[in-house]
């Protein structure tokens, strides 16, 4: 029996082996080697020369050859002929799919021809011993599949992209039609069918939705089964899907901030990209096998959390370019504030945020033509906005620093944050003064965070250990106001000048809102602060300025009876009040001896004490009877002077005028402005004024008098010059404190001859302690001016007195 099988494989030729093996290349579907028995004899022949590991190495060479040589060529011609193709961009949905249907079925045809060669080469591998590389993981099958993929590959033509992006764009176009389309009818009947279709673009009747849907599934099956769907179109799904993902994202943001948007894009992205993703790698079949339920539970697992990543990436950038909006319609926007707050824990974007912030902070705000109240409005938004953001307020300190600079730079900014504090109409600020919690400087310290308890503790982000302590930036709103400054006395000094200025202009001696404010204030500053202590003085000077005018101008006083016009006045302790603008104004006699008389009164009623009156502050009421009317005015004295003295003559120039009222011709000629306006002077040459009362012409005259001089008045510059305020200005009451040094600077000088400006400064330090603080730059700028008068001389970095 041995030597008969002997005889018999030596009978055996090699073109059998070559037949069975396919080592001339002709592949063919099918058992191509013959029967099994042959087959078997075939490799026991094989294995008794030890010629296994030839035949597997040449049988593998015939496969690898024949995927360079004609299926990887013939596979790519298809879009090579597609890319040199002139019509393309006129072909529809359904041509596309067709193309790269034939593409991918004639691949998968290709491919699955060698599998029963495949086979032989896996019997080969077992019963000879031959091996093929170790390093491929998976069995012999897997190991055709890398080198299906490789070869592909190696040949992959630049432009072959654009035929399998049109194949994806379509499909994905049909999917998201169908889901929207099934959406809109659960939620609403339509009643009008659509003409055309919106998915595959053609009319309604000639519908191709299915037929797309049909081949897609079946191009993803078969690409799934050789391993080459995400090689080959991996990129072109996450850029569609991203690309879907950003517009929608866009589309469904614009200009909405008053509504949640995330859980709705969350749920829109698990029905869109999600399903058309198992749909993509599952084959949109209802029954899985164990592998493909494995791959779906892949695309639940990672691909759902790419694309959820990639939504709260897209949604906080497209947010981060609408924050400025954001903050300044906040409360309205706090929705879309408390979406960007959740997917910033999701994501990496805080610089990004804070750096956009501040740059349209500094493009949109940060500059002359914004006002003031504009800017303070913003910063105080952005406070209530990005606290929303990150309550621990580090964010907030970031974004606001350059705006607290921007501020601290404007002169009026001191003024409008104490007026709304104070000012019932600025409910904003003046409800936040109504909380009752102290201020928290930037150099007051706190045990907050130490006292924070530990079940609630979360750590400081990576930016914070360069900023502030967290209670100071967490403090409240006027806290943080009031920082952009670092002093409460800055702020005081300003609410005293405001408080000076309603007391004078209103002449009112109803101070209760003022009394309310001003215990708000001692809550809020403290009420060991000698400024406030002021105030209280300047309140008080109000009521007792009350009770004196009630008891002078009373029925029983006999001088009341002398009186040619009832005279009140407001009684102020002249150390408490704020500095007053130095104007001259003489007064008529006739009321200058009725203030006389006031003054004897108030004498006999205080004793040692005796007034100094303050000529051009005040109201005056006023009766102006011309010849066809009468008016009731209130005005300013100086307006009142001007008027009275037409009672004497009815033409005036402005010098004659301003040599009898003592007021200087630049004031005159505004203060006469208010008369003009009410039709009783007009100015009929260059600085002559003329008292109208229609003579001559009766009421016409009249009329046309009053409308020729109104064209050359500016209705806002009177209103403007009526609220001026009569305070002096912050400057200049800082000139009169810093008088203070001025005597001992002089004795400083005599006594050591010359000083530089630091030892001046440790000096006034040492000798001055509880008056007016003052910074070395401050007193730099105080004695240059000296300087300037000649009241010093700098010479070599050194102060002394000028020689007689």
């Amino acid at each position: 029996m041995a030597a008969a099988a002997a005889q018999r494989d030596f009978k055996l030729p090699w073109h059998t082996i070559r037949s069975s093996f396919c080592l001339d290349g002709n592949f063919c579907e099918g058992d191509a080697g013959g029967t099994g028995e042959d087959l078997d004899m075939v490799i026991w022949l094989v294995n008794q020369h030890g010629a296994g590991q030839t035949v597997l190495d040449l049988a593998l060479d015939a496969i690898w050859g024949a995927l360079r040589r004609s299926i990887s060529p013939n596979f790519w011609s298809h879009f090579t002929t597609y890319n040199a193709s002139k019509s393309k961009d006129d072909e529809g949905s359904v041509e596309v799919m067709s193309r790269v249907s034939s593409a991918v079925g004639e691949l998968y045809s290709s491919a699955t021809a060698f599998l029963p060669q495949i086979h032989r080469c896996e019997m080969l591998c077992e019963r000879t011993g031959a091996k093929y590389e170790e390093y491929v993981p998976g069995g012999l099958m897997e190991h055709f599949k890398l080198h299906l993929r490789a070869t592909l590959h190696s040949q992959m033509p630049a432009s072959f992209t654009l035929l399998f992006q049109k194949f994806y764009a379509a499909a994905f176009k049909v999917f998201y039609h169908t889901e929207i389309g099934s959406q809109a009818e659960e939620s609403e009947e339509t009643t009008e069918e659509a003409i055309q279709c919106g998915g595959c673009e053609a009319s309604s009747d000639a519908c191709h939705c299915q037929a797309i849907t049909n081949t897609f599934t079946q191009v993803n099956r078969q690409l799934l089964e050789l391993d080459l769907l995400e090689r080959l179109a991996g990129d072109m799904i996450s850029s569609q899907l991203l690309s879907t993902i950003t517009s929608h994202v866009t589309s469904t943001c614009r200009d909405s901030y008053d509504q949640s948007r995330i859980t709705q894009l969350e749920k829109w992205v698990e029905n869109v990209v999600v399903g058309w993703l198992e749909v993509v790698y599952c084959g949109g079949r209802g029954k899985l096998s164990s592998a493909e339920s494995a791959v779906q539970n892949m695309v639940a697992e990672n691909l759902h959390q790419t694309y959820m990543t990639a939504l709260y990436h897209t949604y906080t950038t497209t947010r981060i370019d609408q924050l400025f909006n954001i903050v300044i319609e906040y409360p309205e926007s706090q929705p879309a504030l408390e979406d960007i707050r959740e997917c910033l824990d999701r994501t990496h974007l805080r610089d990004r945020l804070v750096e956009s912030l501040r740059s349209a902070f500094q493009t949109r705000l940060l500059h002359p033509g914004v006002n003031t109240t504009d800017v303070l409005h913003a910063y105080i938004s952005a406070i209530k906005a990005l606290r929303v953001l990150d309550p621990k307020g580090v964010l907030l300190e970031l974004v606001s620093e350059p705006v607290r600079q921007y501020l601290r730079g404007r002169e009026d900014t001191v003024r409008y944050i104490v007026t709304s504090l104070t000012d019932e109409c600025c409910s904003e600020l003046s409800e936040e003064l109504m909380v009752a919690t102290p201020l928290v400087l930037d150099d007051s310290h706190s045990d907050e965070d130490s006292m924070e308890h530990w079940d609630t503790w979360t750590p400081d982000p990576v930016h914070a250990h360069t900023l502030k302590s967290k209670s100071q930036r967490t403090a409240d709103i006027i806290s943080m106001l009031v920082n952009i400054y670092g002093s409460k006395d800055v702020f005081i000094t300003e609410y005293r000048t405001i408080l000076a200025d309603r007391i004078l202009s209103q002449f009112s001696y109803d101070t209760e809102r003022e009394i309310r404010y001003l215990e708000h204030l001692k809550v809020r500053f403290g009420e060991t602060l000698a400024l406030l202590h002021k105030c209280e003085v300047m309140v008080k000077d109000v009521a007792d300025s009350k009770r004196i005018n009630q008891s002078i101008n009373s029925d029983e006083n006999p001088r009341r009876e002398k009186q040619k016009f009832p005279v009140s006045c407001m009684i102020l302790s002249a150390q408490f009040w704020p500095s007053f603008k130095e104007e001259r104004l003489q007064l008529p006699e006739e009321v200058l001896k009725e203030l006389e008389t006031y003054t004897e009164a108030f004498q006999e009623l205080k004793g040692n004490r005796t007034l100094n009156w303050k000529h051009h502050l005040g109201q005056v009421q006023l009766e102006v009877e011309l010849k066809h009317r009468t008016l009731s005015v209130s005005v300013t004295p100086t307006q009142a002077t001007i008027i009275f003295h037409f009672q004497d003559r009815k033409r005036w120039t402005i010098d004659e005028l301003s040599s009898v009222t003592q007021v200087p011709k630049t004031v005159l000629r505004r203060k006469i402005t208010f008369w003009q306006t009410q039709g009783v002077l007009q100015e009929v040459e260059s600085d002559v004024f003329l008292l109208v009362e229609g003579e001559g012409d009766g009421d016409e005259g009249l009329a046309a008098a009053a409308g020729a001089a109104s064209p050359d008045i500016a209705p806002p510059a009177i209103e403007e010059d009526e609220a001026e305020s009569v305070m002096a200005s912050a400057q200049d009451q800082r000139e009169e404190e810093l008088q203070v040094f001025w005597s001992y600077i002089v004795g400083m000088l005599t006594n050591l001859d010359s000083l530089p400006l630091e030892r001046i400064h440790a000096m006034l330090k040492m000798f001055v302690q509880g008056s007016v603080e003052c910074s070395p730059q401050e007193l730099r700028d105080f004695l240059d001016r000296k300087v300037r008068q000649h009241h010093l001389i700098f010479t070599n970095g050194l102060y002394k007195l000028p020689k007689n």
